[in-house]
């Protein structure tokens, strides 16, 4: 469904990375107020990488989402909070069984206002003690997003028993 113009003209834009892109995709969509996602590669060096470029992880970019939300359904606050319950803001470089800089946790940040946010957010996340350990979550503002090949798009709807280590902790922050 494409939204109404003075809705698109509305929606916001943040990528996120917190291990494989497959489960950070199946859990965002069903959030109210995510209106697309896209899985990619973003915050390395290389141009145009691709998936087989990204595993050695000497491109320095990281397995990430790009997220389309409309902020009058879904607060930015909102949805970093969710984004820090999916995955384990704490482990560097790692998540599940997944290891390598490829599947840190980072929030890229595509305004100066949503970058504020972040941090606020990661602050607030930090000094609740649900996570026995500090985060490591990198916040930075986003550069180039590379989409992923077309068999790693909707893959976990294409193939529901396929692989994630995501799922929605009841942490309250």
């Amino acid at each position: 469904m494409t939204p109404t113009p003075s809705v698109q003209d509305s929606l916001e834009t943040v990528t996120l990375a917190g291990g494989c892109f497959w489960g950070m995709e199946e859990l965002f969509r069903q959030l109210p107020g995510v209106v697309d996602t896209e899985v990619g590669y973003t915050g390395g060096h290389l141009a145009q990488p691709g998936y087989r470029d990204v595993c050695t992880g000497e491109t320095g970019h990281a397995e990430a989402l790009q997220v389309k939300f409309d902020p009058g359904v879904l607060a930015f606050a909102e949805l970093l909070k969710f984004f820090f319950r999916i995955h384990d803001p704490t482990t560097p470089n790692q998540q599940g069984n997944d290891r390598g800089s490829q599947y840190r946790s980072a929030i890229f940040c595509h305004s100066p206002e949503q970058l504020k946010v972040a941090q606020e957010v990661k602050d607030l996340v930090e000094a609740s003690g649900q996570w026995p350990r500090p985060l490591v979550t990198e916040i930075v503002m986003a550069g180039p997003f590379y989409p992923a090949e077309p068999e790693h798009q909707d893959y976990l709807q294409k193939y529901p028993e396929g692989y994630s280590c995501h799922y929605v902790r009841p942490f309250q922050f």
